[in-house]
């Protein structure tokens, strides 16, 4: 445990949020057993807490197209390359539960490229890591590469979207300074009993 403050903005007392923000909170809480901090950080900005939950959900809780942990490991590959702690520990955590692996995440957030994955999240990767850090060099040969490994134009829509939209979260959470949940550092890492 550290006593490191989880932002070096002020975090608001869960009893003065409005009504939404902390129903939503306390959800989570008792669906993870606990309250990851950047919910509790981002509210600090109401209006900005809703609409950044109301994109990351769109993103993030879909059920078609790319699986729920293939959309975690854009989150963890480009987090990591975009030197985001956070991202990297909390992202990482969620992908381990849903790749149902305990060295996923670790690999990917190291070197995607030498990860236990597929040839095709392997391309699916290489198009986010292009998007996060040369988004101007995208082009028709990206695309034909995803079609081959058979992503349609949604999936890469969705691969571009959640990139860049952790490009931005990334970029909060580094700014906030924000501090990962113990709770994550294990969290997927062995079997449940």
């Amino acid at each position: 445990m550290t006593d490191r403050p989880i932002s070096r903005f002020p975090v608001p007392e869960l009893a003065n949020l409005p009504d939404d923000i902390r129903d939503r909170i306390v959800a989570v809480q008792e669906k993870a057993g606990f309250v990851p901090n950047v919910f509790l950080t981002l509210a600090h900005r109401p209006a900005e807490f809703r609409a950044f939950f109301a994109y990351h959900d769109a993103l993030m809780e879909k059920d078609a197209g790319l699986t729920k942990a293939e959309r975690e490991m854009i989150v963890v590959a480009t987090s990591a390359a975009n030197n985001c702690l956070y991202c990297v520990v909390a992202h990482g955590a969620i992908l381990r539960v849903r790749a149902k692996n305990p060295r996923v995440a670790d690999q990917v957030a190291t070197n995607y490229r030498k990860a236990e994955i597929t040839p095709r999240q392997r391309s699916m990767l290489d198009f986010a890591m292009k998007v996060s850090q040369r988004s101007g060099e995208v082009g028709e040969c990206d695309f034909a590469t995803l079609h081959e490994h058979g992503f349609s134009d949604d999936d890469i829509w969705d691969i571009g979207a959640i990139t860049a939209f952790f490009g931005l979260s990334n970029r909060m959470a580094n700014l906030m300074s924000m501090r990962p949940n113990d709770e994550f550092y294990l969290l997927g890492r062995l079997p449940k009993a």
